[in-house]
């Protein structure tokens, strides 16, 4: 179905990979040839990885070789289509891998090709293997579980949308009622109706917490995309960056590198309907934070200290992703997620890191906690503070903290 140079190397740097008129989708592989669990998937319909080393845009991926987890070994590269040419570029926009599958007419989906470890680097070589049941049939050779039953009719969005014929099976089902040891668990709040509150909102910094520059808030307006760039107010470091837009639609906020091109790690990357999310954003080195918004309707963006952040204590209620300040020592934290409000499933993860003593203004490596789909109810370890929790959740959520004697 195709021609190819075998196993040729690919620099381990950040490519871009797709093929014209083909959505692409990326499955990463452990050492048995199989996902691991549902979030191993990157699609439209799943856009981004926990690890954040792959990400889906615009029907394209993004590769970031040199921050794919040490126990993923291979990444296919996988469309709804019966042929096309796959091409991967570099950063500076050289090809690096190129491969054409002919189709042969009875295939409905097809692996192009994959990249592997090999000798501490990463090869590329093509597969050229069609599937006769389209890409949901494709993907479960793989060990992704697809649902039978049809999904429920969906809102009209604008922007990425679930990928047609595959639907994400639960992680965990809710239990019927109460918590641990009987005790009744917290209801989440509803999802919100609305943008931000005013601007001009109090807000208090977080009394211990020393990581990142403390200035004056930084705040915009506005209707559909555009590009914000921070003055010089802000120092170096990480800062606290609030969203929220109206409605229905695609929300990305992506920070620019030197060329004005987007940064491999985004900030959000969400179809989630009345967004309400923070994250926190690193500020370049000797120059303005630069930042691409992609959005469908009115938003609000705030930037503001790290140190401005929720502080992590006794029971949060929340909607979205979410930046959080832990300041206290081991704890069990227990997370209750019920779900993307549009379909019931819905990523949840949580991303910590040690930040004590850094005077830098870099992140530590991080420390993956929870990585799930789909309502769950779990409880999870969380080192001694500080640590800063990136959590992410695509839908309304709770977390309860107790700490350990």
């Amino acid at each position: 179905m195709g021609h190819i140079t075998k196993d040729a190397w690919v620099p381990s740097v950040t490519l871009r990979v797709g093929a014209e008129g083909v959505d692409v989708a990326a499955l990463l592989l452990g050492t048995d040839g199989r996902v691991r669990g549902d979030a191993d998937m990157v699609f439209a319909g799943q856009p981004v990885h926990p690890s954040g080393a792959v990400r889906h845009e615009q029907a394209s991926l993004v590769l970031a070789l040199h921050e794919v987890e040490a126990a993923v070994e291979r990444i296919v590269i996988a469309g709804e289509a019966d042929g096309g040419v796959l091409e991967a570029a570099a950063p500076d926009g050289a090809a690096v891998a190129s491969y054409a599958v002919t189709g042969t007419g009875d295939a409905t989906a097809v692996a192009f090709g994959e990249f592997f470890r090999e000798s501490g680097g990463w090869k590329f070589t093509g597969l050229g293997r069609g599937h006769g049941s389209g890409l949901a049939g494709l993907v479960t050779e793989y060990g992704v579980e697809v649902a039978e039953e049809e999904p429920e009719p969906q809102p009209v969005v604008c922007g990425p949308v679930p990928l047609v014929g595959v639907v994400k099976m639960p992680g965990q089902p809710l239990p019927a009622a109460g918590g641990p040891l009987g005790e009744p668990e917290p209801t989440p709040a509803p999802a919100p109706t609305g943008p931000f509150p005013p601007a001009d909102r109090p807000y208090e910094l977080v009394e211990g917490w020393e990581f990142g520059p403390v200035f004056e808030p930084f705040v915009a307006e506005g209707l559909g995309n555009d590009v914000i760039a921070l003055d010089d107010r802000v120092g170096n470091g990480p800062v606290l960056v609030e969203l929220a837009q109206e409605g229905y639609g695609y929300l990305g906020l992506f920070p620019l590198d030197r060329r004005n091109k987007d940064e491999v790690d985004f900030l959000f990357n969400a179809l989630l309907p009345d967004f309400l999310g923070s994250a926190a954003a690193p500020v370049p080195k000797g120059r303005p934070l630069r930042m691409r918004l992609a959005a469908e309707n009115r938003w609000i963006l705030r930037v503001k200290p790290l140190a401005a952040a929720r502080r992590l204590e006794g029971t949060l209620h929340g909607y979205g992703p979410e930046a959080l300040i832990y300041l206290g020592g081991g704890a069990d934290l227990r997370v209750e997620f019920k779900g993307d409000p549009r379909n019931g499933r819905g990523y949840v993860g949580i991303q910590s890191y040690g930040v004590g003593g850094r005077t830098d203004g870099r992140l530590p490596d991080m420390d993956l906690l929870l990585n799930e789909i789909g309502p769950l109810r779990q409880t999870v370890p969380v080192p001694r503070g500080p640590q800063l929790l990136k959590f992410n959740a695509e839908g309304p959520w709770t977390l309860t903290v107790r700490e350990l004697d």
